[in-house]
């Protein structure tokens, strides 16, 4: 048995892990809104919440993205988008598709064709749907000569694949067939694998410090008795221990768990726990000996010889499907305000603002605000405040705000700030959601109500 460390919190709001080609604290809302919308199952709350939704003419394990989920699904992808590019990432765009032959170089086939979508013939050859993004990312490395000096090489994609799930196992946004994962792949020296690894958890632990998410456990995964992997020892040896050195050196607990590596090397997982108690796999980093190898991959070193890269792969929020899934049951729908479909409420207090609101309105979307209004016409204030209890920012108008050009905000969580000039209460929102934070105001801000 591999050796174990003992069981232990991750430090900071943060974790990694990801189903590799793919209990929690609960979310910042009032406990009002938690009896009102319990942190359940996210298959019942994402329909009540009009997130997403599937259809038996679609097919099972394909579920469609409502305009909320879609908003949500958006500003998480552009958030990550956004610290790839900051962390030194080039991204990329490579089809679903790929010949067979590719999976059989890439060891797909042999170690995960049981998983794979039957392959297609077209035009005398035959294409599978990918179950993974490696085999595309190996060929664009390899597309020209590559030197040291390019080396770290950060290619990243947010890139669709298909798993052929069986039907009995599918649920939700959990386990889906059609997976949209936040992959990347590092080519890098041994010298520099240790390093990129060790940034790749950076990432993660700022990732989920701005999900306002935490994880279960680390496990560092490891091959079992009696898998499909890959058989080198040598490889399998060196690449275990740099992901040990990497988790010794963060000073994070982690277990070694025998029987969950890729079929090409062992993985750091991180651990996550759904409503009902069930674990699984977020975000990953990888360490691949295997790939390099088998696509024959190059580069001229400092020596003006030709040597061998290392594939780190790794994935901050994992599958777009499972990180939403988790996110609605961790925040029952009350997501972070970066996050959130709707960030600000409009709220009239009497027909006679409704001009007030539609400026106010328009001056959110200016500055990339998403907000609706909710008149009079829908009920009185204090039904309209209920109706809006998930949203981060209720804005209300009266008499006295449309007179003066300011606006009061009650805050999702019931503190209320006092009425602020139109300008400076857009410009504090705005600085918020644009800094991804999770606290929905500074304490000095707000009073309770």
């Amino acid at each position: 048995m591999s050796e174990s460390k003992p069981r232990g919190e991750y430090p900071g709001a943060s974790a990694c892990g990801s189903s590799a080609d793919e209990t929690d604290p609960p979310g910042r809302h009032s406990p009002a809104d938690r009896e009102e919308t319990p942190m359940n199952d996210h298959r019942s709350l994402g329909r009540q919440l009009g997130l997403f939704g599937t259809d038996p003419l679609i097919g099972a394990g394909l579920p469609y993205w409502l305009p909320d989920g879609a908003a949500v699904r958006h500003a998480l992808e552009e958030y990550i988008r956004d610290a790839e590019r900051r962390a030194g990432y080039r991204h990329v765009y490579s089809p679903v598709l790929g010949k067979r032959e590719l999976y059989e170089i890439s060891g797909h086939w042999s170690h995960y064709s049981d998983d794979m979508f039957p392959p297609m013939d077209v035009g005398g050859e035959q294409v599978v749907l990918r179950p993974s993004l490696c085999p595309h990312h190996a060929l664009i490395y390899r597309s020209r000569a590559r030197s040291h000096r390019e080396l770290p090489l950060r290619m990243a994609e947010l890139g669709g694949m298909y798993r052929a799930e069986l039907s009995g196992v599918l649920g939700g946004l959990n386990r889906v067939r059609s997976i949209h994962l936040n992959d990347a792949h590092i080519f890098c020296t041994l010298d520099q694998v240790a390093d990129e690894a060790r940034a790749a958890l950076d990432m993660i632990r700022r990732a989920y410090e701005a999900l306002g998410i935490r994880p279960a456990r680390l496990r560092l995964s490891l091959p079992g008795p009696g898998g499909k992997y890959v058989a080198d020892p040598g490889k399998w040896r060196r690449s275990t221990a740099v992901l040990r050195e990497v988790l010794d050196g963060s000073g994070m607990a982690y277990e070694a768990v025998e029987g969950e590596a890729a079929f090409y090397g062992p993985k750091i997982d991180v651990q996550v726990v759904d409503g009902a108690g069930r674990e699984s796999t977020l975000s990953t980093v990888q360490v691949d000996f295997h790939q390099p190898e088998r696509f024959d991959l190059r580069y001229v070193g400092a020596d003006g010889a030709r040597h061998r890269p290392v594939m780190v792969h790794r994935s901050i929020i994992g599958s777009v499907e499972r990180a939403v899934a988790h996110l609605i049951e961790v925040h029952g729908g009350a997501f972070p305000a970066w996050l959130s479909p709707t960030q600000v409420a409009v709220l009239p207090v009497a027909e006679a603002q409704l001009p007030h609101a539609d400026a106010f309105l328009r001056r959110c979307a200016e500055r990339g605000l998403r907000a609706e209004q909710d008149g009079p016409d829908r009920g009185s204030l204090g039904a309209r405040v209920r109706a809006a209890r998930l949203v981060p920012y209720q804005v209300i108008i009266g008499a006295a705000e449309a007179a003066e050009g300011r606006v009061s905000l009650r805050l999702r969580d019931g503190r209320r700030v006092d009425a602020l000039p139109v300008d400076e209460a857009l410009a504090r929102v705005e600085a918020l959601v644009a800094a991804r934070r999770v606290v929905l105001w500074d304490a000095e801000a707000a009073a309770p109500s």
